[in-house]
């Protein structure tokens, strides 16, 4: 049985563009994930790169995108994204 990981590696840039293209706000977007304005803010910056399960599911929920928009895939690197 596989287990997740204890931490998600994310592209801040494409939950940026994400929640952009969809119309969203930072604030808004925060709030319905569950998680602070703040640390959203950090993520999309790529101050923080990792996310936690839980908090992962409830964004990436929210912002109804996939894993293969929001993860670091392996071998990418930060000048790629």
């Amino acid at each position: 049985m596989n287990n997740p990981p204890a931490t998600y590696q994310v592209n801040g840039a494409a939950i940026r563009a994400t929640r952009k293209r969809q119309g969203l706000g930072i604030r808004e977007t925060a709030e319905a994930a569950g998680i602070s304005r703040s640390y959203l803010q950090r993520l999309e910056t790529g101050i923080r790169e990792q996310m936690r399960p839980p908090k992962y599911a409830a964004l990436r929920k929210t912002l109804h995108a996939t894993d293969a928009e929001l993860l670091v895939l392996h071998g990418e690197t930060k000048e790629k994204r």
